[in-house]
C-alpha cells in the first residue's frame, strides 16, 4: 500500500504515479512542484496560518485533486501558487513552475506566467467574467495580451475556442453578455479564456459546485476531453468526492491546512487510511441508500434502460399510478394520509412571472399535477430553469396561480391577494427554509430574535414563553442555547443553516418548502443537516415539499419523487420506482449524470450515459 498518511506537517507523494502520467513525464519531470508551502493571514495584527507545510506535485496530463471542507486551505493555497491572495497574505516555501522558482519572479514575470503557462477556472463564472464586456471581447483580449495577432486572428482563435468547449452557438456566445448566457455555458466561456493560451497548469476551483448534474456532467467530459488534448497538468479543488472519482488521478486530502493523506483515486476511495478520509466519504450522500428502503442499483436500472425502447410516461398511465401511490400511503400510515385531506394540492397550475416594463409575462410552469398528504415527503427535482423552486414558492404565496386549482392546507389560494386575511391566516401554518441561510437572516439581529420573531409577529408567543420556545427550538436543531445571542456572521454555514430550520419550523407548520437547503453546505455537514431534518420530520410529522436538482440527497429524504423539465412534470411516483425504473428519457439522464464517489463504478456510469444520450439524439 503505497497511500501516505501524513500525521502532522503535511507530505507528498512523490514515487510512481500509475498510469496517470504521459509517456515523457518521466523525463520533463513535474509540471508543478510545491514543498513545505506554508500560507497565512494578518488578522487582528497577529498570523492565522491557513496553510501548513504543503508538499505535492503534479505532471503533465494528471488531475490532482485537492480535496477538503470549507476553511481546510485548499483555495488558499491553491491562489497562493499564483501570487492571488490579499496584500495581509504571507506566503513562504517553494513552488517551482517547470522548474523556476514562481514566489521569487518579479511581478511582471508573474504576469506573463499567469494566462501562458497557468490558468485559473473560478467557482463563480458569473463574476469572473466582466459584466460589462462581450464573452468574445475578454477573449480576444486574452489572446493579444499574450500574443503579436492581429484583431481577425484573434477572433478566429476565440471561435474555435468557443467550439472546442462544445458551446451550442459559438457564434452567438461569442456576441453575448456573461448575463445572457445559462451558468453551464457561463462556465464553458470561462474555461474557453482559460485554455486560449494553452496554458501547461489548469486550476480548477469548484468548477462545477453550482451547476445542476446534467451541466456537471457535461463540464467534466469537457475538462476530461481537453486533458487529454492538451496534455496540461490539473489541479482541481473540490469537497464533492464524486467529482473526484469522476475526473481525478490522484487526491490529497486536506484538514485544518494540512494535507494528512494523499495517494492515487483508488487508493483513497477503497483503501483510505486517514480517519477524517474515512469520515468525509462516509458522508457522501450517494444514490441507493436512502433510509428504510433495499438498494437501489442505478447502474442496472440505466443499463437496462439503455436496451429498451425510451418513451415518456403518459398522462393517463401517470394519473393511474398516482392512484397506486395514494392507495399505497393509506395502508401504511392510516387516517393521517387520507386521499380527501391533502397538505398541499396541485390540479392543472400554471404559474407565471408578472410583466415588468417591456419583459412581458414568463409562464414558468405549466399543467402541474401534485398533492402532498400530512407526513409525507415529496422530492421535487430537475433542473435550473425547470419551475421546482416556483412551484415551491407559489405554495407559500410568493406568487400568483394564472391558472388552475392549488390548495395549501385546505384553501384554495389561487384568486387570493398578497395581502388577504385568507392567505396570511395560510402562511401561519406553512414554513419556509431558503437555499442561502446568510442572505435569508437578518444581519442585525441575533439568532435568538431570528426564531422568535415569527412566533411574536403571529402573537403564538411573549416574553418568558417566547423566550422557552426559542431555547425548545435550539434543543431541537442541536444548536447550544448560548447561541441565542450570537449574530449570523459568528456562526458557520451548517449552523446558520440549523437556525433556518429552527425559524421555519418556530410556528409549527403542517407544510415545510425546503428549497436547495444543502446545496451550498460541505458534504460533513450536509450529511448532519440531513440527518437533523429526518429526525425533526419523524418527531413532528410535518409534510414537506423538498426542492433540489441533488438526487442523492433527495433519496436520502424522500418516500416520493417528482421529476420537472422546463416547466412540466415529466414523470412523478414512489422513491423506489423513480430510482429502480426511471421511464422518461429525461429523468435517465439526470440519473445517468449523478456521479458515484467510486472511480470503477464512475467509469461504468459513465458509459451508460454516453450510451442514454446517444439513443436518445
Amino acid at each position: 500500500m503505497s497511500t501516505q498518511v501524513i500525521g502532522g506537517t503535511g507530505g507528498s507523494d512523490h514515487g510512481d504515479h500509475g498510469d496517470g502520467d504521459p509517456q515523457d513525464a518521466g523525463h520533463r519531470g513535474p509540471v508543478l512542484e510545491v514543498r513545505d508551502l506554508c500560507v497565512d493571514f494578518g488578522v487582528d495584527k497577529r498570523w492565522v496560518p491557513a496553510a501548513i507545510d504543503l508538499s505535492y506535485e503534479v505532471r503533465a496530463g494528471e488531475v490532482l485533486a485537492i480535496v477538503g471542507e470549507s476553511g481546510s486551505g485548499k483555495s488558499a493555497s491553491s491562489m497562493a501558487l499564483l501570487g492571488l491572495l490579499p496584500s495581509n497574505s504571507r506566503v513562504t516555501g517553494e513552488v517551482l513552475l517547470n522548474g523556476q522558482s514562481v514566489l521569487s519572479m518579479s511581478p511582471a514575470r508573474l504576469r506573463e506566467v499567469r494566462g501562458n503557462d497557468v490558468a485559473v477556472i473560478f467557482q463563480e463564472p458569473m463574476t469572473a467574467l466582466n459584466p460589462v464586456y462581450t464573452v468574445g471581447f475578454q477573449i480576444v483580449e486574452t489572446l493579444r495580451l499574450h500574443n503579436e495577432i492581429s484583431p481577425d486572428e484573434a477572433r478566429q482563435r476565440a471561435l474555435h475556442l468557443l467550439r472546442m468547449v462544445e458551446l451550442p452557438d459559438p457564434d452567438k456566445a461569442f456576441r453575448s453578455y456573461p448575463h445572457q448566457l445559462s451558468g453551464g455555458q457561463r462556465q464553458r466561456a470561462m474555461i474557453a479564456q482559460s485554455l486560449s493560451c494553452d496554458p501547461k497548469l489548469l486550476i480548477a476551483d469548484e468548477p462545477t459546485t453550482a451547476l445542476d448534474v446534467t451541466v456537471q456532467a457535461e463540464i467534466l467530459d469537457l475538462m476530461r476531453n481537453l486533458r487529454n488534448q492538451l496534455n496540461s497538468a490539473i489541479v482541481l479543488i473540490t469537497h464533492d468526492m464524486g467529482v473526484v472519482a469522476d475526473l481525478a488521478d490522484r487526491i490529497a486530502v486536506m484538514r485544518k491546512g494540512r494535507i494528512v493523506e494523499t495517494g492515487t483515486a483508488d487508493q483513497i476511495f477503497n483503501h483510505p487510511q486517514h480517519e477524517y478520509t474515512r469520515a468525509l466519504l462516509a458522508a457522501v450522500p450517494h444514490l441507493g441508500q436512502g433510509d428504510g428502503h433495499d438498494d437501489v442499483d442505478i447502474t442496472a436500472a440505466l443499463a437496462a434502460a439503455t436496451h429498451t425502447e425510451l418513451q415518456t410516461v403518459d398522462r393517463d398511465d401517470l394519473e393511474r399510478r398516482e392512484r397506486d401511490v395514494l392507495a399505497q400511503l393509506q395502508g401504511d400510515t392510516g387516517a393521517t394520509a387520507r386521499a380527501d385531506d391533502p397538505v398541499l394540492e396541485l390540479i392543472d397550475v400554471a404559474i407565471e412571472y408578472p410583466r415588468q416594463g417591456r419583459v412581458p409575462a414568463f409562464r414558468a410552469v405549466e399543467g402541474a399535477d401534485l398533492t402532498v398528504y400530512p407526513g409525507q415527503v415529496i422530492g421535487l427535482v430537475g433542473e435550473s430553469g425547470s419551475g421546482k423552486t416556483t412551484i415551491g414558492r407559489a405554495a407559500v404565496g410568493l406568487l400568483p396561480v394564472a391558472q388552475g386549482s392549488l390548495r395549501v392546507v385546505g384553501t384554495d389560494i389561487s384568486g387570493l391577494r398578497p395581502s388577504s386575511r385568507e392567505l396570511v391566516e395560510v402562511r401561519r401554518h406553512v414554513g419556509m427554509v431558503f437555499q442561502d441561510p446568510s442572505s435569508s437572516l437578518n444581519p442585525r439581529l441575533p439568532i435568538g430574535e431570528s426564531i422568535g420573531e415569527p412566533m411574536f409577529l403571529a402573537g403564538e408567543a411573549r416574553g418568558n414563553g417566547l423566550q422557552r420556545r426559542i431555547e425548545t427550538l435550539l434543543d431541537q436543531v442541536e444548536l447550544p442555547r448560548s447561541y441565542r445571542n450570537r449574530y449570523p456572521h459568528e456562526l458557520s454555514g451548517g449552523q446558520k443553516q440549523r437556525v433556518g430550520i429552527a425559524r421555519a419550523l418556530s410556528l409549527k407548520p403542517k407544510l415545510l418548502v425546503a428549497d436547495e437547503p444543502t446545496s451550498a453546505l460541505d458534504v460533513s455537514v450536509q450529511a448532519k443537516v440531513l440527518d437533523l431534518f429526518q429526525n425533526l420530520q419523524r418527531d413532528l410529522g410535518f409534510a414537506c415539499l423538498f426542492v433540489t436538482h441533488d438526487l442523492a440527497v433527495v433519496d436520502v429524504l424522500a418516500d416520493y419523487i417528482c421529476v420537472m423539465k422546463r416547466g412540466r412534470i415529466v414523470e412523478q411516483g414512489p422513491r423506489d420506482q423513480i430510482l429502480r425504473s426511471p421511464r422518461d428519457p429525461y429523468t435517465q439522464r439526470l440519473l445517468a449524470a449523478v456521479p458515484l464517489p467510486d472511480p470503477a463504478l464512475q467509469r461504468e456510469r459513465r458509459e451508460l450515459r454516453a450510451k442514454l444520450l446517444a439513443s436518445t439524439d
